[in-house]
């Protein structure tokens, strides 16, 4: 093959290293909550796409392609669940309020993997806690990593 034409550019170096953002096995439930958050990250990265494109700027196209790619895919298997008003089993979407045998309590809401954050309370639906807990009801205990917390409240 001719030297002519391959690209001795090394500025685009490491761009086809960048690889895809893993999508989860798990179900893509959603709050509407998580819904509006995959709405909003893909409006800001159409945006930086366009700004991107503008400039030229061929590592932040690579960038922001690779997660429109992600946040697309993720809102195709989006699936909505909104918990069932007054039910008294744990489910998708809850406020679970539980305590350990010391009186340490914790408040959690049980999320879609994308909107969870533990530090404000909303773990995943994938996660071990909120899997120990799913159909479980007040007054009924859940055991996680060998440590028992009952349940004390549903939202």
């Amino acid at each position: 093959m001719s030297r002519a034409f391959t690209s001795n550019d090394d500025s685009l170096s490491g761009l086809n290293d960048i690889g895809e953002r893993p999508v989860s096995t798990h179900r893509n439930l959603v709050t509407a909550q998580g819904l509006a958050h995959i709405d909003a990250q893909l409006a800001e990265l159409h945006e930086l796409f366009a700004r991107a494109e503008a400039e030229g700027d061929r590592e932040k196209i690579a960038l922001v392609s690779r997660d429109l790619r992600y946040w697309t895919a993720r809102r195709e298997s989006a699936e909505l669940s909104v918990p069932e008003p007054g039910s008294d089993t744990v489910r998708f979407g809850m406020t679970v309020t539980i305590e350990d045998e010391d009186g340490t309590s914790r408040v959690w809401t049980i999320v879609g993997e994308d909107e969870s954050d533990a530090s404000h309370g909303k773990i995943s639906h994938a996660s071990p806690m909120a899997q120990a807990l799913f159909g479980k009801k007040v007054g009924d205990v859940a055991t996680v990593s060998g440590k028992d917390w009952e349940i004390v409240a549903l939202a």
